[in-house]
């Protein structure tokens, strides 16, 4: 079957090898990129043609069979951080050093730690001046679920959401700073602490009032972190790092880059507030995400604007069970005149015919080695779920909107590329859904999750509870951009005029077109509704002819859905869908008679 492929924005893609010895699974394919080059050298001028021969014919075989399974591209890192020697040159044409202590003794032993790691000379340490910066502790009555509550009023019916006060420096008063050192409260195995949290947002704001002189002039500020727990990296990101392969035991030095910075200050404290796609205050931290400018060296420099690179990412791996989902998801996104690529990831489960007509609707397709959950049972549900760590490796991109394949985009979400990495709509308790998520790329934060992978449990065995275990401090986004298809109470139909619409439970695709299967299985009726239901029906009908079929039935999903029909109606089911007469035309024929 020949497909024409739908409109797109993107271009194919190759993710280079990384040598980094934790990333052994760091294998990406590109689906439009191949070669094949492994020619022996011999002797004999005769045996060498016949085996160039050959291997000419074999990659021709391999071109036309495999053109949809190209070989596996190993990625590389290119490491970019500063170097001390670096740091030891910026500070050398100096009068004066200032350094501002937070939550640490002018005296404390780690300093002389963060000096040594930084490389100062002797000359350069007799110039340090250093400043104690004051701020209020934050109240021991400010607990974490406090500040990232189950649920906000969002659209503020009763009264606007305000979030905990949590004390912060006067950071007019501490402007002039070349380093900033921080001691860490730690408790082992508790990331949940309003206190660590007040250290690190401290010392990123006397940080920013150092070094963003004006907007597009900023000047170098470094952050130190001492104790054995380290900086939060939801604000200080491992890309920062001073002299990586230099290490001090529970010592760590940054030199963050202040407009991402900056963004994250102007953030809410938790949860408890939405996440501002445009600031209140600071507006132009926004601007400058969207198109960035490179800051000021003197005032006659020609401005340079760079557009960050963005895109929307799905995955799939295992079985094609969701393929019509990611079908139906790339089509719903460009209904809304996105801007951004279509970035989809596929293991080895998805079949060259499959992968085409996945093409065709719109993505640019990758593939990648799974991930298997470290603590899931062989053959559960969520065995490879930590296979969506991938995402994180695709440094392309300076920002990311992840997207499961079971979700449908109804309005242009493109603004909510904005927002810093991890903003995600809530899910339970305190923590958010990872089905949409705003996620920035690094191979080193990769490289850490999987090293965190194997400490830090989910609580439901899956990357929605390892990632709540990572990124604590997260920006909550409206719910109706992850609407979740669940009723809790009476299945009462809505008017939240969602952005997109996260189909739990029995997926549109698996039931019949005429009614939404979750009403014919007692337990799954919180997940029913017929009006969601019949939107993403509504994309199905708008997609190209020659896609529908891979959103077909097979005679096991009519089995099991006449199954169902059977029960609900011998059981008399009070909703009374079961009555409703089926007329499905994908009964007619069978994806497994095609």
């Amino acid at each position: 079957m020949a497909f024409a492929k739908a409109p797109s924005t993107s271009k194919q893609w190759i993710i280079k090898p990384s040598q980094s010895p934790s990333s052994s699974q760091n294998l990406f394919v590109s689906t439009k990129q191949f070669s094949y080059s492994n020619r022996r050298k011999s002797s004999s001028i005769l045996i060498f043609f016949f085996f160039f021969l050959l291997c000419l014919l074999l990659s021709l075989i391999l071109l036309s069979s495999n053109s949809n399974n190209p070989p596996i591209i190993a990625a590389t890192t290119t490491n970019n951080r500063p170097q001390s020697a670096a740091v030891e040159k910026e500070f050398r044409g100096q009068e004066k050093i200032k350094i501002g202590l937070i939550n640490i003794s002018d005296n404390d032993e780690g300093i002389d730690d963060v000096f040594d790691l930084l490389g100062l000379a002797e000359e350069s340490k007799q110039r340090i001046e250093t400043v104690l910066i004051h701020f209020d502790r934050v109240g021991n009555d400010v607990e974490w679920t406090s500040l990232f509550p189950e649920w906000i009023d969002e659209d503020e019916k009763f009264k606007s959401p305000k979030c905990p006060d949590i004390p912060m420096p006067k950071t007019e008063l501490y402007t002039d700073l070349n380093l900033v050192i921080v001691r860490i409260p730690c408790k082992k195995g508790i990331f949940r602490d309003a206190f660590r949290l007040q250290a690190n947002l401290a010392a990123a704001k006397v940080a920013l009032a150092s070094g963003w002189v004006e907007e597009d002039l900023l000047q170098t500020v470094y952050v130190a972190f001492v104790g054995a727990c380290g900086p939060m990296r939801e604000i200080f990101r491992c890309d920062d790092l001073v002299n990586p392969d230099h290490t001090v035991e529970g010592v760590s030095v940054y030199k963050p880059e202040l407009r991402r910075l900056k963004q994250k200050i102007l953030m809410p404290f938790g949860s408890c507030q939405l996440a501002p796609v445009y600031a209140r205050t600071g507006r132009e931290v926004w601007r400058n995400f969207l198109l960035q400018k490179a800051p000021k060296t003197n005032s006659t420099d020609q401005q340079i604007r760079i557009r960050p690179k963005e895109a929307y990412v799905t995955i799939l791996h295992s079985s094609e069970a969701y393929v019509c989902g990611a079908i139906a998801l790339a089509q719903s996104l460009l209904l809304t005149d996105t801007s951004k690529d279509l970035v989809l990831l596929v293991d080895n489960s998805i079949t060259n015919k499959s992968l085409e007509a996945l093409e065709a609707a719109g993505w640019d397709i990758m593939r990648f080695h799974r991930i298997r959950s470290p603590f899931a049972e062989k053959g559960s549900y969520n065995e490879w779920n930590y296979s969506k760590l991938r995402i994180w490796q695709l440094v392309k991109y300076d920002k990311i909107v992840f997207i499961d394949a079971d979700l449908l985009v109804l309005k242009n979400i493109d603004e909510f590329f904005a927002l810093p990495q991890l903003s995600a709509a809530a899910n339970n308790k305190m923590r958010f859904n990872s089905g949409l998520m705003v996620v920035e790329p690094s191979n080193c934060l990769f490289e850490d999750l999987m090293v965190k992978s194997f400490e830090l449990k989910s609580y439901n065995g899956g990357d929605q509870g390892f990632l709540n275990e990572v990124f604590t401090w997260w920006h909550r986004l409206p719910s109706r951009i992850n609407h979740l298809k669940i009723f809790q109470k009476e299945n009462v139909e809505n008017n939240s005029d969602p952005y997109a619409i996260h189909y739990l439970g029995m997926k549109p695709w698996m039931c019949y077109k005429d009614y939404d299967c979750n009403w014919d299985k007692e337990d799954h009726q919180i997940f029913a509704s017929d009006s969601a239901h019949a939107k993403w029906w509504e994309v199905y009908e708008a997609m190209p002819a020659e896609l529908q079929p891979f959103c077909g039935l097979t005679k096991k999903m009519d089995f099991r859905l006449r199954k169902w029909r059977s029960f609900a109606r011998n059981s008399s089911f009070p909703d009374a869908h079961w009555k409703i007469k089926i007329k499905d035309p994908r009964r007619r024929r069978f994806m497994d008679q095609q």
